[in-house]
């Protein structure tokens, strides 16, 4: 994992600058395709290298434990919406394009991700809260345990186990035993 760091007294930021390749199986599978022709995957890898230019990655180190925390910009957000006014179906894979690159780049860091099929969401305490507004992407509110940004994700690092330890888990249909239910977040449909 590459980094560079931004100290403060009670928080430590670490850049991570690694990067994810395209895995079209892997993302076939997360967005359950069974199909993509030539003209779309040549749009998906456009907008996968353009996106992990962009794709953000910091460690955040306190004094007790740490998270790693991932996200896309806003940008990316208006581009789904704006494709998926035009083309529902674009629309859904790019999607499943901006979640997919933000997995891999956890799975990458942490390979245990890929087994439980999830990132437990910490608890989101006063130094987390701080540390994700510092780098601009805060809570929704004081009281939110969402993050504001629709392609963002902080977890624990190093990996501490499932959905047994997350703190969305009355909120996550897998946490409540629904597994079979859709993974993927539609644009509109998230809560709060």
């Amino acid at each position: 994992m590459t980094t560079t760091d931004q100290t403060n007294e009670d928080v430590r930021l670490i850049e991570v600058e690694d990067r994810p390749e395209f895995d079209l199986f892997g993302f076939m599978e997360m967005s359950h395709e069974n199909r993509i022709g030539g003209a779309v995957l040549e749009r998906l890898q456009a907008y996968w290298a353009e996106w992990s230019k962009i794709l953000q990655a910091y460690l955040i180190e306190t004094d007790k434990i740490s998270y790693l925390a991932i996200w896309l910009p806003k940008s990316v957000e208006e581009t789904v919406d704006q494709r998926w006014k035009a083309s529902e179906s674009d629309g859904f894979l790019l999607n499943s394009l901006a979640q997919y690159l933000c997995m891999s780049l956890v799975q990458m860091a942490l390979p245990e991700v890929d087994e439980s099929s999830c990132a437990p969401s910490p608890r989101p305490t006063p130094i987390l809260r701080e540390s994700l507004e510092k780098l601009g992407v805060p809570y929704k509110s004081p009281t939110s345990s969402l993050l504001s940004l629709q392609y963002a994700l902080v977890t624990h690092y190093p990996y501490r186990g499932g959905c047994e330890i997350c703190h969305l888990q009355d909120h996550c249909p897998k946490g409540q035993g629904r597994a079979e239910d859709a993974s993927i977040v539609l644009p509109g449909y998230d809560q709060g």
